[in-house]
């Protein structure tokens, strides 16, 4: 009896879902671009009672290869975009025995080539700006959760405050902008979820919740398109920051995923990470040994996308496929690169190439080993046979060297053999290189930094391979301890801000300011100073250091509390130094020079 009454109440729930007029809540992608290279597209369609669907949209446009879930609440569908076809309206009609819906999709027109999607080089110089944090330009969007006395909250930065200010980066010199993920992150907070005693937020961009929604604290998309157009009017490109490893913790797929293998597990049932990653370069390591690095939910919180399932595939590289062809960004900073699947980063690049060939990639690599780092950055096959194609990756090597060196104790030396290890990259010259970032603590905020320490280390960043980042008041010399505390606001962002280091800087603000603006100004006019040229360290000792870059420029660095003279062999020639003014000699082979405490010179050869 009472199994016939299951079989009876399952038929039942069974039919009900079956005859639901079909209801559509979201399409993603909402539109596409003529004269596409990625046709088809795959549409996943959320709503209710698409059980048994059947899709159809106007001419010339065509649906095939319909799918829907078990729950008949997610549906795909490849969309064939002809190249024949013309920007406009193409409703979506869903069928089923029950009736019938509508549901909006578009073809826009193309973004012209010329000035975007072109990619970054070492003759860039990347600021990075966390949005909510560098200027509110339009107060209307703050809330909810806004609060600027609480450092989990969201203080109200947005895409206005960084148009309002292109003019100050532009005077630094910055010629691309890196930004934290602007996904929308705030829908259906939970204030009772806490972390340090206050609502997790996500200001920072890392915990999507709609991964074609823009975050409503920044502005909408059409801000979006003007700060990139205007920036680009500048000479200055777009970085976006995507996350392909993991969603929100709120995201609508943690209780009805789209496929049952959308993520690794569920919210009650999950794998840990562990944050062990050297397996992954290990070619005796077993899948096992790699697991809780490849499909463990970061910080046990975020939930692990699982990039083999292929219709998850699919959509993580068509979302960034649309961010790039709607919006005519440059390039892509993708969080956390090796805790997804190399083939799928493969796969990306290889989507990424055929739509927008000048594009390139930077991933995170969060490790100071260059044998690691290195093992990420594609160029080469490793031992799975895999070349990523990722063309760059960050620096964190070098960056723990800097850091070890200029605001701790350890030997200068530290630094040139970091370098020593650069045969282990496809291409050391497009390394991202950097000082600090968001998720770490600020260079001022190390108790051995000073004023000094923070230029000289700004004169090997500015000097040396690869293309220098400057994380967003690093310039001013931002104070800031451990997240959040290392994203303190940039003063002057705000309209009650007593203080504005955007045009009244401090003498202390100001010194750091002008040595970076003329490091930037001379790189740019130096040559030797940036993109495949040659180093060659001359001499090194424990707080000395002299490297010659290219043919006619010589970098002699003093990390001495007292003055210090230097002696090496180098090029004949009259040189001039580019941060003092005085000029140099060099006869017979023999340099020789004295540097004043905690200073350097950067030799030109005339």
């Amino acid at each position: 009896m009472l199994c016939r009454t299951l079989c009876f109440l399952s038929l039942l729930s069974l039919l009900t879902v079956a005859s639901a007029q079909p209801l559509v809540t979201k399409v993603d992608p909402p539109d596409w671009w003529t004269a596409t290279h990625s046709s088809p597209i795959r549409l996943l369609i959320r709503g209710t009672g698409l059980t048994g669907a059947k899709v159809s949209l106007p001419a010339p446009l065509k649906a095939s290869n319909v799918a829907v879930n078990p729950s008949g609440t997610y549906l795909f569908a490849d969309i064939a975009i002809p190249s024949k076809a013309r920007p406009g309206d193409y409703p979506l009609t869903i069928q089923t025995t029950a009736g019938q819906t509508k549901a909006p999709f578009a073809l826009v027109p193309a973004l012209p080539e010329a000035g975007r999607f072109q990619g970054f080089s070492p003759d860039d110089i990347i600021y990075l700006i966390m949005p909510d944090r560098f200027a509110n330009g339009d107060p209307a969007n703050d809330q909810p959760l806004h609060d600027r006395t609480k450092s989990r909250y969201y203080h109200g930065g947005d895409f206005q405050g960084i148009i309002d200010h292109l003019d100050y980066l532009q005077s630094l010199g910055v010629t691309a902008l890196w930004l934290n993920p602007w996904y929308q992150n705030n829908k259906g907070l939970n204030e009772r979820e806490q972390y340090d005693g206050q609502p997790i937020t996500d200001y920072h961009g890392y915990g999507a919740v709609d991964f074609y929604g823009v975050e409503q604290h920044f502005g909408d998309l059409a801000k979006l398109r003007e700060l990139v157009d205007k920036a680009h009017a500048r000479g200055i490109k777009v970085i976006q920051d995507q996350v392909a490893n993991h969603t929100g913790p709120y995201h609508p797929w943690t209780q009805n995923s789209p496929t049952p293998t959308w993520y690794h597990g569920t919210v009650a049932t999950h794998l840990a990470n562990d944050f062990v990653t050297w397996p992954l370069m290990d070619p005796y390591a077993s899948r096992e040994s790699k697991r809780k690095v490849l499909d463990g939910w970061f910080i046990d919180i975020l939930p692990d996308l699982n990039q083999d399932d292929p219709e998850a595939r699919r959509y993580l590289i068509q979302n960034s496929l649309w961010w790039v062809g709607r919006t005519g960004l440059d390039a892509i900073r993708q969080d956390t690169l090796p805790y997804a699947p190399r083939d799928y980063w493969r796969a990306w690049i290889d989507a990424l190439h055929k739509e927008f060939p000048h594009l390139n990639t930077v991933g995170e690599v969060f490790d100071g080993d260059p044998a690691f780092t290195s093992f990420f950055q594609g160029g080469a096959k490793r031992f799975d046979g895999l070349d990523s194609g990722v063309q760059s990756v960050f620096d964190f090597p070098l960056f723990f060297a800097l850091r070890k060196v200029f605001a701790g104790t350890e030997s200068l030396r530290n630094v040139p053999q970091t370098l020593g290890h650069d045969q282990l990259y496809p291409n050391p010259n497009l390394l991202v290189t950097f000082l600090g970032l968001h998720d770490v603590s600020r260079f001022m905020g190390e108790s051995k930094a000073s004023i000094e320490s923070l230029k000289l280390a700004y004169t090997v960043l500015l000097t040396t391979r690869g293309v220098p980042m400057i994380y967003y008041g690093d310039e001013i010399a931002l104070r800031g301890g451990g997240d959040p505390d290392n994203r303190r606001d940039f003063p002057g962002g705000w309209r009650d801000d007593a203080h504005n280091a955007f045009t009244d800087r401090s003498p202390e603000e100001q010194a750091v300011w002008t040595h970076v603006q003329h490091l930037i100004a001379l790189r740019k006019a130096t040559p030797a100073l940036r993109g495949n040229t040659r180093t060659i360290n001359l001499f090194s000792s424990e707080q000395q250091w002299i490297y010659q870059r290219g043919d006619n420029a010589i970098v002699a660095i003093n990390n001495d509390t007292m003055p210090a003279v230097v002696k090496c062999q180098a090029h004949d020639g009259d040189y001039a130094d580019a941060l003092s003014g005085a000029s140099l000699t060099v006869r017979d082979g023999q340099f020789n020079t004295t540097l004043a405490a905690k200073s350097a010179a950067i030799l030109i050869r005339k």
